[in-house]
């Protein structure tokens, strides 16, 4: 439907880009159920219906997205999509951030309600310490020990993975019935009948992979304008 043309653009997108960047996607959390980054495996997000890279946590999700689903009810879901292969220094430091312009894409996608770039909302219980990417000489030069800010320093790619999470709401229409008001002020009961998606977050990581493709593909051609 609407995202289509998003994924459509994306693929586009991918083309301007290259093949040096490589992007993905994962679906890493349903209701409060988190993968285990421990287990993160890319090959095991096209071998289960969830995009998950967590094999055993795709086991678990599977049931319990089948009694939320017979329940009648819905339920969340966050994404992370990763760009490997990004040269350090695109996007601006004031106006036309890259890290601005990747959020302002994720927020416009249907149903999402909340992004962040690398550490994210994670950074608010850091030390500066432990949130700083501290840096080293390595054998083909400078090296990130870390990647809290998620490839992205003062608006500018750093040279590290651009990674971005975004969480997506329980879809609205479900059949429990809410309370709400009608045309006429009336307080009544509303429930959706017929298609019901328990979890919208799942068809969500092709859409969210095309958005950051898109957003890339801009700033790469935006540093050639500009850098040549």
């Amino acid at each position: 439907r609407e995202t289509a043309c998003r994924v459509a653009a994306g693929a586009v997108a991918r083309v301007v880009l290259g093949k040096s960047v490589r992007i993905r996607g994962a679906m890493v959390q349903t209701g409060p159920h988190r993968i285990d980054r421990g287990r993160w495996d890319w090959d095991e997000v096209e071998r289960n219906p969830f995009w998950c890279p967590d094999a055993e946590s795709a086991a678990r999700w599977a049931s319990y997205l089948d009694e939320v689903r017979k329940s009648g009810s819905s339920t969340g879901a966050v994404i992370e999509v990763v760009a490997h292969g990004v040269p350090a220094g695109w996007g601006a430091p004031i106006y036309g951030k890259l890290d601005g312009d990747l959020a302002g894409a994720m927020m416009g996608i249907p149903a999402v309600k909340g992004v962040e770039i690398g550490a994210g909302f994670g950074a608010a219980s850091l030390r500066g310490e432990e949130n700083a990417d501290e840096m080293r000489m390595g054998n083909e030069g400078e090296v990130f020990l870390s990647n809290n800010a998620g490839g992205i320093l003062g608006g500018i790619s750093t040279g590290q993975d651009v990674v971005v999470r975004f969480a997506v709401k329980p879809t609205s229409s479900i059949m429990i019935p809410r309370r709400t008001v009608n045309e006429a002020g009336a307080d009544v009961d509303v429930s959706t009948k017929g298609r019901h998606d328990p979890c919208v977050g799942i068809r969500a990581v092709p859409v969210g992979e095309a958005m950051l493709a898109c957003v890339l593909a801009d700033h790469m051609l935006r540093h050639r304008g500009q850098c040549g």
